[in-house]
């Protein structure tokens, strides 16, 4: 949805001018502001309406996490696996 009004925002402008338009967007303060909008957009979506899609969130963001964190053990596992696996064949 952001990226398709970003589009939308700059289809008709130049090249040149596609930068002058951007860089405003870069500054800290609209970076807050975004995010600041975004939770607010979240809690009205999701936390007013006592919807238990909030619980699902956070527990899929745990899953993810997790895997996340777990990712280099695992790797470092299965390239032990293939050396130990070279040197008996």
């Amino acid at each position: 949805m952001a990226l398709r009004r970003f589009y939308n925002e700059i289809k008709g402008k130049r090249v040149s001018e596609v930068p002058e338009h951007v860089k405003p967007m870069l500054s800290l303060s609209y970076i807050k502001k975004a995010i600041q909008r975004g939770f607010d957009n979240y809690h009205a979506k999701y936390i007013e309406t006592s919807s238990p899609d909030p619980i699902f969130h956070v527990c899929y963001g745990g899953m993810i996490f997790s895997y996340l964190v777990a990712l280099p053990h695992e790797r470092r596992h299965l390239l032990h696996a293939q050396e130990h696996a070279q040197q008996h064949h």
